[in-house]
């Protein structure tokens, strides 16, 4: 088994001549709007840049992650996303939108809407 790990901003053009069987990616998707909702201690703790998306367009991650991995999973890959609970349904028709089938929403510890599942056929 290989395992490569891939840094990359993916809002810019992400140019990688290789496929993969799984993508894991946990972006930033709290909308400024939920800032007020969130704990001190995470405020305090994590940057803002790994946390907040605008509120005008707070998949824009997950668009350019599921066009990336549309094309660089291999035959039946997997990806898997943690999202915000609040954006479930929207992010889950985006995949959708990318061909992806079997998709599953899978709920946290705390009964949220937080990680969905999908595969390319």
């Amino acid at each position: 088994m290989v395992i490569t790990f891939v840094e990359r901003d993916i809002l810019e053009e992400v140019d990688i001549d290789e496929k993969f069987d799984i993508i894991v990616s946990n972006p930033p998707y709290i909308r400024e709007l939920e800032k007020k909702e969130m704990s001190n201690n995470v405020l305090e703790h994590e940057p803002g840049l790994a946390l907040f998306v605008p509120d005008e367009n707070p998949l824009v991650y997950y668009k350019s992650i599921a066009e990336f991995a549309s094309k660089n999973l291999n035959e039946g890959g997997i990806l898997y996303l943690e999202i915000n609970q609040y954006l479930a349904k929207e992010t889950e028709q985006l995949l959708k939108e990318y061909n992806f089938k079997d998709i599953e929403l899978r709920k946290d510890m705390f009964g949220n809407d937080r990680m969905l599942k999908g595969r390319i056929p």
